[in-house]
């Protein structure tokens, strides 16, 4: 008991409670994205539409390095990011190093929150632990869509004697792996966007909170009020 009153001592109520909103915000509204793409048209369930009418098309092309490009260009996505995030956590990493430095920079922003070293240690761990979700996600992503190569070429050739059925259960199947990938580098996404409400911590609790709860609008607005996805499910 002590030790769990000390530890929540180390930062203010107003502190854990724009750290708890900010998780608790990200966790939810993936959540919220899921289900509710069963009812309203979002950007990922329209593109996984059109990857599966993809991967049907596939089964009729003679030549399919077009596809294998396809697949080639998708996965280059994550994997800058990947290496991207990378740099970033190594950067962290440094700043943790150089701890009292960074503190005195911070300190000289204006409207900077002053804070402990402890503290602001506190604050690189949690942008850390983020980045390194996203670097996870991303690499999972990459892999995906190396599953999804193979399985394109795994298809049988165009002309072979394929029921309507089994094109559809192909199309089905790699357009469920393809569209598996590009939730997962999503949530790698998410995770950038959710740092960037992490990083107004820095600032204060409250611009923690403001940051927060406009990525989240931010996300959503662009999931399922976007023009890309009118321009998507038009027709």
């Amino acid at each position: 008991m002590n030790l769990t009153l000390t530890a929540l001592s180390v930062l203010p109520a107003i502190d854990w409670l724009a750290v708890i909103c900010l998780f608790a915000a990200w966790v939810g509204y993936a959540q919220f994205a899921r289900r509710h793409a069963a009812t309203q048209p979002s950007v990922l369930a329209a593109t996984n539409r059109v990857r599966k009418q993809w991967m049907l098309q596939t089964t009729m092309r003679e030549n399919r390095v077009i596809d294998g490009v396809t697949v080639q260009n998708l996965s280059t996505s994550p994997s800058f990011f990947a290496s991207t995030t990378i740099l970033i956590i190594g950067g962290l990493l440094a700043v943790l190093g150089t701890t009292d430095k960074a503190t005195e920079f911070v300190r000289e922003i204006p409207f900077a929150a002053r804070t402990s070293v402890l503290v602001f240690d506190l604050k690189v761990a949690m942008l850390m632990a983020i980045f390194v979700y996203a670097f996870f996600r991303f690499t999972w992503s990459m892999r995906q869509y190396t599953f999804g190569a193979l399985l394109v070429a795994s298809a049988p050739e165009f002309n072979a004697p394929w029921t309507d059925a089994e094109r559809e259960a192909f199309a089905n199947r790699a357009g469920g792996v393809m569209g598996l990938a590009a939730e997962t580098f999503n949530d790698g996404l998410r995770a950038y966007y959710m740092a960037f409400a992490g990083i107004g911590w820095f600032f204060s609790p409250w611009v923690c909170l403001g940051a927060t709860a406009f990525v989240v609008g931010v996300l959503y607005r662009r999931e399922f009020r976007s023009e890309v996805l009118a321009a998507l499910t038009q027709g």
